[in-house]
């Protein structure tokens, strides 16, 4: 039995949406370990500064910041990527075009109708006699 064509995208519609699941579950995992990794520096950086100020104590804090800012730009970047952004990108594109055309169509509009000349409406003097 042959598959239609209306079941071919279905199916790798379906393929598509199983792959970003499970990158989804990949990144959810990675952000898990990373934040569990980001506690136990800061629990280690805590504890070496209340210990004293030996140069290697000074030498391994460091080496502890350095590792917690990477954690910290791996965190925040997982959060931001260029393909999540990139739909949300072209729609500001779109509709922000969407929107000049529009403006520009009105003030096209308005700045060929003709306005109203003073002279030609009639007034309103209401003298007493």
């Amino acid at each position: 039995m042959a598959a239609s064509s209306d079941e071919l995208p279905f199916e790798q519609t379906l393929e598509k949406v199983e792959r970003s699941l499970l990158d989804l579950k990949e990144r959810y995992a990675q952000v898990q370990r990373d934040e569990q990794q980001l506690e136990t520096l800061q629990e280690r950086k805590a504890t070496l500064q209340s210990q004293g100020k030996s140069a290697k104590l000074k030498a391994e804090l460091r080496e502890i910041e350095q590792q917690l800012e990477e954690l910290e730009l791996n965190l925040e970047s997982r959060l931001f990527s260029w393909s999540g952004l990139k739909e949300v990108f072209w729609q500001a594109v779109r509709f922000g075009g969407l929107g000049i055309a529009i403006g520009w169509s009105l003030a096209f509009i308005t700045l060929k109708t003709p306005t109203p000349n003073n002279s030609t409406t009639p007034s309103n003097n209401l003298s007493s006699p």
